[in-house]
């Protein structure tokens, strides 16, 4: 291989190394990219390797081929143009395989002992010797069966990990698709690699694309058409979109694919006619979200057109009496939402920080509550049902236990078969809700109930796809009330007061005295980064007493670079959590009393995307992490660990639906796509008692100038007006 520069010809020359992987510095898990350390023989020291590795375990053989480079702030580096991996053969190879995770009742510690009991004859003892383990110390018959069963189960993927291995797929996702598949996975494989992106999580399109590539598919293959077509509309939804234009969805799928347009064409008829995808009017819905959002339509008229079975009461009666027991007195607007929600079926009440939507729930309850209605209350996070039973009184759920999701028999139990015993429901954090979950919630409602969504629309619409409130608000067929009045013991907080002043476009006021709002101004991303680790770390825990894991949130608009979510974790936890044993997965390494949040739905652990947690044991042997999530503790394996993250830093996205005693918050310039008023608005009212922003002022005015929200696909307001 040659390269030209200067006229001079440059001889790369290729070569092979062999070694074992010794540990893993970085590791992309969406396209392979990684950084390792690696012990070559005929080298005194570790050597450098980078390059995509489909998830590479500490431990493994790997016979490499590639070139030398320097990389001017790193070094030394072997860059892998090619390469295959096998359970290592060595002795050092030996015992870091067994202490991987693969094998439960096997840690680090016990493979040292097994391996300087049987050295290179480990691996056949295991397989026909097995009894032989009780030499080793701490090795009874307990613990014994569970390495015999653990390895039984490693013999029966042996088959498929060797087929798979040979097209470039690691051992850790060899035992995902067995457990989806089992005897039938490579079947499965073989007919179309592409169904390991929508079936096995972890997988995306482009690992299973060069899954593909290595089995010999063409690139403008029908499977790989369809596949790519689905992992476009797929990347559409996790962007919020409910559909997406067909022409749109075309340009886009060829952009990725680089195959002809007739052919993708072709795909998105063949995809609708086996009912994968529904084509609607030039629009392309994924079937859960036409079934969806046309069911959000259909549910909310029947709802709004039915009987309501809340007795009628005399609501200036009711008004003059609910504010003599409560000893408050109602502004026009806080009156008017309560004459509202005695009289309409549907009712949206919407408002910012401290505008007296807590004081309107509380009032409506005391009232409807005297003539025996029958009440539910949710929100769509943990914390903000706990925060609303805090504020209420009365007990308030999640909607997902609303509506008793329950993994073994199927789904949501409370539907339109079953539905909820209730007059009235009030649903908190309305703006959070996503269409799917919105879809359900309004099945399970009886045609004959109330149902009252309070929100704050101007927030950062739900993670999932939709623009539920938004849509509803902007139909015209429901009554809204909006409050915009800020009450005298809200104005005395400046984060109420900035929030209210960042909505309507205008620069946060803020000055070095006295106050729960600072903005500290800073141009470099790297002293950013260090001000933000000590502001954490000793600042704020000193002069507010508040702890530094528990009570402070850093958050994020972005997740790469300096100061994104990524490297504010690493930094933060070497910070607040150094020291002490983990385990590692990717490129994190996750220790006790780390601070985690959950970044999927797990229906079956019973946590959800957001949930946040702390680390409260790993154990050694089994590679098993267990986490806290509000008072319920909840056991990972070692393949699930890369459900949950940390969560010293999260994005504000992520935050939605939580308050922190203490938010701090990087505003800068590099974060420029970003920079927008719902963003830091929402950002900004996660804090309780103090908000410290970090960055530039050009960036925080670019932020509270830019109101031009990126526009969310969705039919709701059209289908309901």
């Amino acid at each position: 291989m040659y390269n030209f520069q200067g006229g001079v010809a440059l001889s790369l020359m290729i070569e092979e190394l062999e070694g074992h992987i010794e540990s893993i510095t970085y590791t992309n898990e969406e396209n392979g990219y990684t950084i390792a350390r690696v012990r070559v023989d005929g080298h005194d020291e570790l050597i450098t390797i980078v390059g995509n590795l489909v998830s590479p375990i500490p431990g493994e053989m790997i016979f490499m081929k590639g070139e030398w480079n320097s990389h001017p702030k790193y070094g030394r580096q072997f860059k892998i143009s090619s390469y295959k991996t096998s359970v290592p053969a060595a002795v050092v190879g030996i015992e870091k395989y067994l202490a991987s995770g693969l094998i439960r009742g096997i840690g680090a510690e016990m493979a040292r002992r097994i391996v300087g009991k049987f050295g290179e004859k480990t691996l056949s003892v295991i397989d026909d010797k097995i009894e032989k383990l009780t030499q080793v110390e701490g090795i009874g018959r307990k613990r014994l069966k569970m390495i015999s069963e653990a390895w039984d189960e490693q013999k029966e993927i042996r088959g498929v990990m060797i087929f798979l291995q040979s097209y470039g797929v690691s051992p850790g996702y060899a035992a995902k698709i067995f457990k989806r598949y089992g005897n039938h996975a490579v079947e499965v494989v073989k007919e179309n690699p592409y169904r390991l992106a929508t079936d096995i999580f972890g997988i995306g399109f482009i690992t299973a694309d060069k899954i593909a590539e290595n089995m010999g598919f063409a690139r403008d293959s029908e499977e790989r058409a369809e596949a790519g077509l689905l992992h476009v509309l797929n990347q559409c939804t996790d962007e919020g979109h409910v559909y997406y234009p067909s022409d749109m969805l075309i340009q886009r799928s060829q952009k990725i694919l680089q195959i002809d347009r007739e052919i993708i064409a072709g795909a998105l008829d063949e995809l609708s006619r086996n009912e994968k995808l529904v084509l609607y009017k030039g629009s392309v819905y994924l079937p859960p979200f036409y079934v969806s959002e046309t069911g959000i339509a259909a549910n909310l008229i029947e709802l709004q057109n039915d009987s309501r079975s809340m007795r009628e009461v005399d609501s200036e009666r009711a008004l003059q009496w609910v504010q003599q027991r409560l000893d408050i007195t109602l502004a026009a607007k806080q009156a008017e939402a309560v004459r509202r929600a005695l009289k309409d079926k549907l009712l949206v009440i919407t408002g910012g920080p401290g505008t007296g939507k807590t004081t309107i729930i509380k009032t409506i309850l005391a009232i409807v509550s005297r003539i025996g209605t029958r009440i539910m209350l949710a929100a769509p996070t943990g914390r903000a049902a706990k925060r609303m039973s805090e504020a209420t009184g009365y007990q308030a759920k999640t909607i997902h236990r609303l509506l008793e999701y329950n993994m073994r028999a199927g789904g949501f139990q409370k539907n339109q078969s079953d539905p909820l015993r209730c007059d009235l429901i009030i649903l908190d954090e309305a703006s959070m809700i996503d269409t799917i979950l919105m879809h359900h919630l309004l099945k399970a409602i009886p045609a004959n109930a109330s149902l009252i969504l309070i929100g704050d629309v101007n927030q950062l619409p739900s993670v999932g796809a939709g623009n539920v409130l938004k849509d509803i608000i902007a139909s015209g067929r429901v009554t809204v009330v909006e409050l915009n009045e800020i009450f005298r013991q809200a104005r005395e907080s400046r984060i109420i007061v900035n929030a209210h002043r960042i909505n309507v476009g205008l620069t946060p006021e803020y000055s070095a005295s006295e106050s729960d709002f600072y903005f500290i101004e800073q141009e470099e991303p790297e002293k950013v980064a260090g001000i933000i680790i000590e502001l954490v770390r000793e600042r704020i825990p000193r002069r507010f007493n508040l702890d530094p894991v528990d009570d402070i949130q850093v958050l994020s608009p972005m997740h790469r670079g300096l100061i994104g979510v990524e490297n504010l974790n690493r930094e933060l936890q070497n910070a607040l959590n150094p020291g002490g044993k983990g385990t590692v997965r990717g490129a994190k390494i996750l220790k006790v009393h780390d601070k985690v949040m959950q970044i999927r739905n797990n229906y079956k652990k019973d946590v959800f995307n957001g949930d946040m947690g702390r680390i409260t044991r790993i154990e050694e042997e089994g590679r098993r992490v267990r986490v806290l999530f509000d008072g319920r503790s909840v056991d990972y394996e070692s393949a699930e660990l890369d459900e949950i993250t940390l969560a010293y830093a999260v994005s504000v996205h992520k935050a939605q639906g939580s308050e922190y005693p203490a938010v701090v918050i990087p505003v800068m310039t590099q974060h420029y796509l970003l920079l927008q008023r719902n963003l830091l608005y929402t950002a900004v009212t996660r804090g309780e008692k103090l908000v410290v922003l970090v960055g530039s002022k050009k960036a925080l005015n670019i932020a509270v100038k830019n109101d031009k929200t990126q526009k969310r696909y969705t039919l709701l307001a059209e289908r309901l007006k």
